[in-house]
């Protein structure tokens, strides 16, 4: 199998399910994951080594191991967790294996590369860029400004979103991923979280720049949490409209080619006709269809996806 050539950005559970589909469909996948994560296992090894955040590169490698008894092995040794009352506890075993490599050999493409060709993965895993990063926040609520700072801690934040920036601010990304998405059939964004996990890969000023003069159809899979009867995290109670709005503040050049909604979601009063009309105005269509593990969860459902991708590809 080959099939097109597409990028998947995001970050954590969100991107996994969409990997988890789209290796079904294609052989020619690249993953450009967000390297922010500050929060247990990964905050606690990139403290110490100074490394990249190794969690959500482990979920993707892990996603796309190969389906066959050999990966599917390795994919579960990689998820496995320590349980012990000493330092090891709740280190997961791909963590340690990846900054071992780049502690090693100080290259994080070929640590990923390495781990790849173990796993037997179906495409590649790259880091958005070459640097561990944080994540800033400035967020507004009832009692005033607030500035947030760190992934986990943007991820949970009240409040309208007024600034979002990373730090470094000009972060080097991957020839690698460049080159794919320059070289892409299909860019696909999300789902996740929204501030943390997707805007983070519009805000690397060379990455957005290649993504919004690569060529590829653009596919923006909204969140199942986007709907104001809902409570999430991030923009909750907010419509999918009003995540694409966040998007666009950020890289107002940005087309949306395909926006992929839950027909839960998209049967909320007037959430439909809203995002439609934004969608148009940013050249593209919305496609709504049943992307829910099950009926209230905020988790995309791998086969569900891959019907969608399977129709959006033809």
């Amino acid at each position: 199998m080959s099939g097109p050539r597409v990028v998947a950005l995001g970050g954590g559970h969100g991107l996994a399910a969409t990997l988890r589909s789209l290796r079904k469909l294609t052989t020619n996948l690249t993953a450009i994951v967000t390297v922010a994560d500050n929060g247990g296992s990964s905050g606690r090894l990139r403290e110490e080594f100074n490394s990249l955040p190794p969690g959500d590169l482990r979920m993707a490698l892990a996603a796309l191991c190969a389906d066959d008894e050999w990966g599917r092995s390795w994919a579960e040794i990689m998820q496995y967790r320590f349980t012990s009352s000493g330092e090891l506890n709740g280190h997961a075993l791909g963590n340690l294996l990846l900054t071992a490599l780049w502690d090693r050999d100080e290259d994080p493409v070929q640590g990923l590369d390495r781990v790849g060709a173990l796993l037997k993965v179906v495409g590649r895993v790259l880091p958005m860029a070459l640097e561990p990063l944080d994540i800033e926040g400035v967020f507004k609520t009832w009692e005033g400004t607030h500035v947030v700072r760190g992934q986990k801690e943007v991820a949970v934040a009240k409040g309208s979103l007024e600034n979002l920036r990373l730090i470094p601010e000009n972060p080097t990304p991957t020839y690698e991923g460049l080159a794919a998405i320059a070289n892409a059939d299909y860019i696909t964004f999300g789902p996740g979280s929204w501030f943390s996990s997707v805007l983070p890969h519009v805000l690397v000023a060379q990455q957005r720049k290649a993504i919004v003069e690569s060529r590829a159809t653009k596919v923006i899979i909204l969140n199942l949490d986007a709907a104001p009867h809902m409570k999430g995290d991030e923009l909750a109670g907010s419509s999918p409209a009003d995540h694409l709005h966040v998007l666009r503040s950020f890289a107002p050049d940005l087309a949306c080619d395909i926006a992929l909604v839950d027909s839960a979601v998209a049967s909320q009063s007037d959430v439909l006709s809203e995002l439609e009309q934004l969608v148009s105005g940013m050249g593209g269509r919305v496609i709504v269809a049943d992307l829910a593990s099950h009926p209230g969860s905020n988790h995309h459902d791998s086969e569900k996806l891959f019907s969608a991708f399977s129709h959006i590809f033809q």
